[in-house]
């Protein structure tokens, strides 16, 4: 019979300077005691996390020791180690998958993103890709934004219904690739899933109030293995899941799997992971020592979407060239599904960045987003400012030209500056410059599109070789793609979010200098961008 163990402990109080999250605060505390760290049943995370902070970090915790390693199976505030024992988890052991994932069968890899949910459905013993799917996040009908979802989720019912999202869409997803691919969804015997920190929550049914909260504390970074049926997964009853871990509130599972697929982790030389999208997250280091900071950069990546933007679509500009001597545009459009190009509806972030550049490029801009050439027929007056029209009425789906105007310019430019700003300053914190970086891996849905020469250009990426650059599309798939193939990789994954550093980027008047600084084209400084023409008026 399975030995239990009480442990009274008197835990510390998280603050701004420990926001460990609740459940790892205990499980650090049980860890001092024997050694080990225990494992949490999922559906435990919640009620025990609420008994922590209930009864002010002062509790008895109870542990099961089993084959399967140390088992938290109760959780009482207060002291009551002297007191009995609850038998009726002697049978929790058979609920916990083995240390030894499955290695036939099928495999699924999920990208919980906040916008869309990306897999793929894998042959375990082949490693043979047998279907890909995303779809849109569901949760995006009741905020397209985070924060708004964690107030809703608040609400009554709200937490629920927001994890049923999750869960439905995650299963519908399952079962649409099994389905293309003559596969049974029953012979799914591993899901690798990864989603920033409020994501994770959702996913698994945890509350979500703290993470937003001074001191932002997670019910759990460190999730264990479980079986799908727990979350209603409608897979095979015993297919085990696990969610990479979450390093804090802002850097997430998502940014963990990144530093997989691009083997930060394992690298000797210093190489950098940055994923581009509405912020930017950054991770930097080697084998040794790994640096990160996520979500922190402020104003400059809230500017909002461009007027003439539209998400990659049929009908969206991918890419732009200018004629030098005309100032006419060449444009690259996203064609249909049939390989016809439609008349253009408006500019993807690839389309903005090159349109920008040639802007610049081409001398009918100047490097403060100023138009130098009134008088020529592309450049119009609107209600934003002067505007370079793309396309004319007659050219569009819509039948409204496309201009872009020196607002939507404007706040590019605090964009890319928000960008250049964040990578530049967490390179300095940790005492090196952008020459030191032996790789540069860009990622993110925009990130997969975005082009070196282009993004240089602007100042928005350092100008370092070429040949340094490389994307990685979705690392957050691609890492939990690695670990599902690789299962005995999973304990570096876990040491990867022990030994990271978070940066917090705190806004001080040097951070605020570099970012004025990086809001021309490409910089104040000329010289850090050696490749790009620097024009005189």
């Amino acid at each position: 019979m399975n030995s239990m163990q009480k442990y009274y402990l008197r835990l510390s109080r998280p603050s701004l300077s420990d926001n460990t999250a609740t459940m790892d605060r205990l499980a650090k505390g049980l860890r001092k005691e024997t050694g080990d760290w225990p494992q949490i049943p999922v559906k435990c995370l919640m009620p025990f996390a609420e008994t922590i902070r209930g009864a002010d970090y002062k509790i008895t915790a109870t542990l099961m020791q089993s084959e399967k390693g140390g088992i938290l199976v109760q959780v009482e505030p207060g002291n009551t180690e002297s007191g009995p024992i609850d038998q009726k988890w002697s049978e929790v052991e058979s609920n916990f998958p083995d240390s030894d994932w499955p290695r036939d069968g099928l495999g699924v890899a999920l990208d919980i993103g906040s916008t869309h949910l990306q897999a793929e459905l894998l042959e375990l013993a082949t490693k043979e890709t047998l279907a890909k799917g995303t779809c849109l996040n569901p949760q995006t009908a009741v905020g397209a934004d985070i924060l708004t979802r964690i107030h809703s989720a608040n609400t009554e019912n709200g937490l629920k219904s927001l994890h049923l999202m999750l869960v439905e869409s995650a299963r519908g997803l399952i079962r649409e690739m099994c389905a293309r691919a003559n596969r049974d969804h029953q012979e799914i015997n591993l899901l690798v899933a990864a989603g920033n920190t409020t994501m994770t929550h959702f996913f698994l049914g945890l509350d979500v109030q703290t993470i937003c909260r001074e001191p932002y504390i997670p019910v759990t970074n460190r999730p264990a293995p479980f079986f799908g049926a727990e979350i209603g997964l409608g897979l095979n009853p015993r297919a085990v899941v696990w969610c990479l871990p979450n390093v804090g509130s802002y850097f997430g599972g998502d940014l963990v799997a990144g530093i997989v697929a691009a083997d930060l982790h394992l690298r000797e030389d210093n190489a950098i992971l940055v994923d581009v999208g509405t912020n930017a997250e950054v991770v930097l280091g080697n084998r040794d020592w790994l640096a990160a900071c996520a979500g922190a950069a402020g104003p400059a990546l809230e500017g909002g979407v461009a007027k003439t933007g539209i998400l990659a679509q049929p009908g969206a500009i991918e890419g732009i060239t200018i004629d030098p001597k005309t100032h006419e545009p060449s444009l690259k459009i996203i064609p249909e599904p049939d390989g016809k190009i439609p008349k253009p509806k408006g500019l993807c972030g690839s389309g903005l960045l090159d349109l920008l550049a040639q802007l610049y490029l081409t001398r009918i801009m100047d490097m403060r987003g100023k138009f130098v050439l009134p008088d020529h027929k592309r450049i119009v007056e609107t209600d934003e400012g002067l505007g370079y029209v793309v396309a004319t009425e007659e050219e569009t789906q819509t039948g409204e030209a496309i201009v872009f105007t020196e607002v939507e310019i404007d706040i590019l430019l605090r964009s890319k500056a928000g960008m250049y700003t964040i990578l530049r300053t967490v390179v300095l914190e940790v005492g090196l410059g952008f020459e030191d970086l032996s790789a540069f891996f860009v990622a993110g849905a925009f990130g997969n599109v975005i082009k070196p020469e282009t993004a240089i250009t602007l100042g928005m990426l350092p100008d370092l070789p070429r040949d340094r650059f490389r994307s990685l599309g979705n690392s957050s798939l691609a890492g939990c793609k690695r670990l599902l193939l690789e299962p005995e990789t999973r304990p570096d994954v876990e040491a990867v979010s022990d030994r990271l550093t978070y940066i917090e980027l705190n806004v001080n008047q040097a951070l605020m200098n570099r970012f004025s600084a990086a809001r021309f084209i490409p910089h104040t400084d000329a010289s850090r961008f050696p490749s790009v023409p620097v024009f005189n008026k």
